[in-house]
């Protein structure tokens, strides 16, 4: 039988999930007795879920989410943290990346927000999307050194082009100039076309004082709050409540 030089040759295929599929059927009796039209299903089928995986796991590492683990299934509902069932349900299906809105997660330090932005950005690389966490402050330097050596627009082209472009830490520290008129330029490019997770310690109505430069904040503002869903995270420091119950223990 030809079974092995035929797995070696869809290896060389690069199809080898299909390969290690059809000599698994082969050691399967119940498999064997099934029609040809079956055993190729199968055989299709874990090329693609293989493909499928790591595409996922591709999408992740290129992520660089501050949570890796983090997912909107695993959200904790308790009542003081005054969580929008309906709002999660409907970011749950994806829509909200397609149709290119925003969303602004907003609270007190500590009560979730950075896993609640990682778990979005962890849903759209499930979805099919890229995605990019990025801490605002850290965004910075980055676009700092890319206009010292060069790759400023190149840097520039690659945030615009990610799907879901997460952004922590928003309204921590005061901005320079410089940064005003980066960020503005970051969002521009975005405007419309791709969608902005941001994380923020502040409300949005206090972003207008922060942005600091009347004309900038209100093109930042006007590209971010009006096409956004938002949310506000309640609750005490979820941080406090885990080293006290390490302490308890």
């Amino acid at each position: 039988m030809l079974i092995h030089p035929t797995a070696d040759r869809l290896r060389s295929l690069r199809l080898r999930a299909m390969a290690d599929a059809y000599l698994a059927q082969h050691q399967d009796p119940a498999r064997l007795a099934m029609d040809f039209d079956e055993r190729l299903a199968c055989l299709v089928d874990a090329e693609h879920l293989s493909r499928e995986n790591r595409k996922l796991a591709r999408y992740l590492k290129e992520a660089k989410l501050r949570i890796g683990q983090a997912c909107l299934e695993d959200l904790d509902y308790a009542p003081r943290r005054e969580l929008d069932r309906a709002l999660i349900r409907q970011l749950a299906t994806g829509h909200w990346i397609l149709e290119h809105r925003n969303v602004l997660i907003t609270g007190q330090t500590g009560v979730g927000k950075t896993y609640v932005a990682c778990a979005l950005g962890q849903l759209a690389c499930r979805h099919g999307y890229r995605a990019v966490y990025r801490r605002l402050p850290r965004l910075f330097q980055e676009l700092a050194l890319a206009r010292a050596d060069g790759s400023y627009p190149t840097l520039l082209a690659r945030l615009a082009r990610v799907d879901c472009l997460i952004l922590d830490d928003w309204g921590l520290g005061t901005l320079t100039e410089m940064q005003r008129h980066d960020l503005l330029e970051v969002i521009e490019d975005r405007d419309a076309a791709r969608s902005t997770v941001i994380a923020s310690q502040l409300d949005p109505e206090d972003w207008h004082a922060y942005l600091a430069e009347p004309t900038i904040a209100d093109a930042v503002l006007d590209r971010l709050v009006h096409n956004a869903y938002t949310m506000t995270l309640k609750g005490p420091s979820r941080r406090k409540e885990k080293a006290d119950q390490t302490t308890d223990r």
